[in-house]
């Protein structure tokens, strides 16, 4: 009871810091997501009609979420201090955009190619052109395992976000990075719990889109 005490006082006292490195920690991963969509996205639609060049793409991407989180930090740092951003926001961005990008491409590619055949054909046959078809048609019912790439990318990057404190981006890895370095439980419970709430807050969010972009024939 004293521990939770002593954890509600510092949250009260500290109040404003916490906020602000949510704040940093949403602007990062925030615009890290809108640029990974941008790049995920089309990428994933191209690949539809490029069997060839899907596969290397989709074993790239896959190869870069197989390497650890604080190391893809690590390599970003030489890479970027050629441009005097070695530390920092930029690093930390590239990171994320990268990490983003399998569920995104990987989910796009495979709700696109896997739109049901009939319904190509009846637009086919109504004499839609390839961009009629994938605007009125492909798009419209891939969107909800698109969107479910763009959650899960999301969500994921929230929490690997903590881990550009590192190497300076700030955000709520602040508070874990400092709670282990000083034996504070206090600030790393309230920087793990931040980050689950933030991480639940925009699956929520984005289920809410996905439910709103989603075609009502779809959830009929």
């Amino acid at each position: 009871m004293n521990w939770l005490n002593d954890w509600i006082t510092y949250i009260t006292i500290d109040l404003s810091h916490i906020l602000n490195l949510t704040m940093e920690h949403v602007e990062l991963v925030g615009l890290s997501a809108i640029v990974a969509i941008a790049i995920g996205v089309p990428l994933g639609i191209y690949l539809t009609t490029n069997e060839a060049l899907a596969g290397t793409v989709l074993q790239a991407t896959s190869i870069i979420m197989t390497i650890p989180s604080i190391a893809l930090f690590g390599i970003m740092i030489p890479v970027f201090s050629l441009i005097n951003q070695g530390i920092g926001f930029v690093p930390a961005f590239i990171a994320l955009i990268l990490y983003s990008q399998l569920p995104i491409i990987r989910n796009t590619y495979t709700a696109i190619k896997n739109v049901n055949p009939d319904l190509k054909d009846a637009a086919i046959g109504i004499g839609m052109k390839p961009i009629q078809r994938l605007v009125r048609v492909e798009i419209p019912n891939a969107i909800p395992i698109i969107m479910a790439g763009v959650r899960t990318s999301v969500v994921m990057n929230i929490g690997i976000g903590a881990i550009a404190s590192f190497i300076g981006a700030g955000g709520l890895g602040v508070l874990i990075n400092q709670g282990i370095t000083r034996s504070d439980e206090k600030l790393i419970v309230t920087g793990a719990l931040a980050v689950s709430v933030l991480a639940i807050i925009a699956d929520a969010i984005l289920w809410i889109v996905q439910k709103l972009l989603t075609s009502r024939g779809l959830t009929d």
